[in-house]
């Protein structure tokens, strides 16, 4: 029914889109022969509504790989900057919620671990939505910081890194992940809040060890010792889908991205806060100015320059 309801909206969204160009077709033949100036304005703005939603759902073809079409687990690794990149870590965290919430999809926090000083070590978030997997696949990679640090009271210019991993969920019903219970090791212990303190009495948080495969994944978002158990194991059944189809098909690197040092020379992209002010991605010189609109989450035009880079390479 799930697979119909898609089909029904793919359908649909392409009929509409070849009515509206239907009309467009009428009303240039209007303009032509009343020559309207407004008619004219109307026909540009029109054709370039059109020509910008056609442009998106050209894109969305280019998602058919056999997971792009699901949820995506995220998670947010510090690397190279101390207490700098921890507070890196918080700022992709937001970054990537905005986004979500700028079109309405579901977030769900799966793990933080707390720096030291401020910020997060790591960070997991679960983003639903039309091929949330498909779009933030194009984010894994080495993300740079630089700005003046401020936890430096001699207030230089710091550079600080992050990587960010991307895997397709899997749904609780899909048995293609089989997970058995005797395979796991569960230990809890206390969560950690800012600062490294313990912030709750109870061990609440939760640290889930795969035997067979020797992935470990910990969870200390919620207070419930359960809840923490049920978003450890989805973060260990996306891993165990991951490493499967790469013991199968050699697939890892196009799931993951492959796995890189968070440091000076594999960064994706630059985000320069000082002296200028500039968001670069490397891969495809896609770049802006406005640094805010971007750490807020307007991240759309980052990812459609890199599928469409992708394309290109895959023709």
């Amino acid at each position: 029914m799930q697979e119909l309801g898609h089909l029904q909206q793919s359908v649909e969204l392409w009929r509409g889109l070849q009515s509206q160009v239907a009309d467009l077709l009428e009303l240039t033949d209007l303009a032509i022969e009343t020559n309207d100036d407004s008619l004219f304005d109307e026909l540009a703005a029109e054709t370039s509504t059109v020509s910008a939603r056609l442009n998106r759902v050209e894109m969305e073809l280019t998602l058919s790989g056999p997971y792009d079409d699901r949820p995506a687990i995220l998670t947010i690794h510090s690397g190279a900057g101390g207490t700098d990149s921890h507070d890196w870590v918080e700022m992709l965290t937001g970054m990537y919620a905005g986004w979500a919430a700028s079109g309405g999809r579901a977030v769900q926090v799966l793990n933080t671990a707390y720096g030291d000083e401020a910020g997060l070590r790591t960070s997991t978030l679960e983003i639903g939505g039309q091929h949330a997997f498909g779009y933030l696949n194009a984010e894994v990679g080495v993300h740079r910081l630089v700005r003046v640090s401020p936890f430096d009271p001699a207030r230089r210019r710091q550079t600080s890194f992050a990587r960010v991993e991307v895997l397709p969920a899997v749904p609780d019903e899909d048995t293609e992940v089989e997970v058995r219970a005797e395979d796991v090791k569960m230990d809890f212990f206390r969560s950690s809040g800012p600062g490294g303190q313990n912030v709750q009495k109870v061990a609440s948080a939760v640290r889930l060890t795969h035997a067979p495969s020797g992935i470990v994944v910990s969870c200390q978002t919620e207070r419930s010792q359960h809840q923490n158990r049920d978003y450890a194991m989805r973060i260990l059944r996306a891993k165990l889908l991951a490493l499967r189809d790469a013991e199968r098909a050699k697939e890892l690197s196009t799931l993951r991205g492959e796995r890189v040092s968070a440091e000076w020379g594999n960064q994706i992209r630059s985000y320069v806060l000082h002296p200028y002010k500039s968001v670069k991605d490397h891969r495809t010189d896609h770049q802006t100015g406005n640094t805010d609109a971007v750490l807020a989450g307007e991240i759309d035009g980052f990812i459609a320059a890199y599928l469409v880079s992708k394309l290109g390479s895959d023709d």
